[in-house]
């Protein structure tokens, strides 16, 4: 019995001690290849396929274009919660009479019962969250939908002399929201998907270890 119950915290312990996960690589995020065009035509001709583009809109609209998006990403949370309840119980049995007479002993009645109780019950939870995104990556038109709408990814690796930062982005673009100089707001991206990640000595140090983690976890009975 010892055996399996030292055998049980160990396999928890190994849990709780394996390597944090780190971000990888992914190749969904790699650049999208450019949509195929018009051929060129052979030099010396007048006319070409790809036209003069005299008026030609710099902002992405095709599979292959680049857009720049702009994170302006702010969340505020706050949850307050209160509850208290009370009650209390009293119960008198008087002297009970048997035949017209109360029952005594050497005079003193007895077999009268007093019973009484209190319960109550107070309690209080606060909780706030606050997060806060700035900054740009440029991302690749993926796909072009049916309605027009476009399908962007994309992603940015900063490598530091601690470590390395990473930010993905995906999500949805409508052309009508890119503003003239090719950029747009993440809070007008639809379904978007931005990680913000890191690995290195900074991401290990702000990260509490496995002894930490065991403790603050669903596994630990106290």
């Amino acid at each position: 019995m010892h055996r399996i119950l030292i055998a049980a915290a160990v396999a928890v312990l190994a849990g709780c001690a394996s390597a944090p996960h780190e971000p990888a690589e992914d190749p969904r995020y790699e650049p999208a290849s450019p949509a195929a065009r018009a051929p060129a035509a052979a030099p010396g001709t007048i006319y070409r396929g790809g036209g003069l583009h005299l008026f030609m809109d710099l902002r992405a609209h095709d599979v292959g274009d680049v857009l720049t998006v702009r994170l302006v990403e702010r969340t505020n949370a706050s949850k307050e919660s209160s509850a208290s309840s009370a009650k209390s119980t009293e119960v008198d049995t008087g002297f009970p009479i048997f035949g017209g007479r109360p029952v005594t002993r050497n005079g003193t009645p007895i077999l009268n019962n007093e019973i009484s109780s209190e319960r109550s019950f107070s309690g209080q939870a606060d909780a706030s969250q606050s997060n806060r995104l700035d900054g740009s990556v440029a991302v690749t038109v993926a796909e072009r939908l049916p309605n027009g709408n476009l399908l962007v990814r994309g992603e940015k690796w900063i490598t530091l002399n601690n470590g390395e930062e990473l930010i993905r982005f995906s999500g949805i673009v409508r052309p009508v929201d890119i503003g003239p100089d090719n950029t747009i707001p993440s809070t007008k991206v639809a379904d978007a998907k931005i990680v913000y990640s890191g690995k290195g000595t900074l991401a290990d140090s702000s990260r509490a270890g496995w002894l930490a983690r065991f403790f603050n976890s669903p596994w630990f009975p106290l």
